[in-house]
C-alpha cells in the first residue's frame, strides 16, 4: 500500500465533509485518532514480533 501524500488526501475530500457540522467533524476526528492509535499500534506488535523472533528462534521437531 502507497503512502498518500498531504495534497492527495486533500484532493480526494468529499464536499460533504467540508459542509459538515462541527459536530460531525468531532466525530470524524476522533475515527481518525483512533485509526491513527491502531496503525501504530499494528507497527510496534510487528516490531515486537520480528524482534522476538530473531532473538528466540523457534525449535523445530
Amino acid at each position: 500500500m502507497a503512502d498518500l501524500t498531504l495534497q492527495q488526501i486533500v484532493e480526494s475530500v468529499p464536499k460533504s465533509l467540508l459542509n459538515a457540522s462541527d459536530r460531525d467533524l468531532e466525530g470524524f476526528q476522533k475515527i481518525l485518532d483512533e485509526t491513527i492509535k491502531l496503525r501504530e499500534g499494528h507497527r510496534n506488535l510487528q516490531k515486537m514480533i520480528k524482534n522476538f523472533s530473531l532473538s528466540n528462534p523457534m525449535q523445530r521437531p
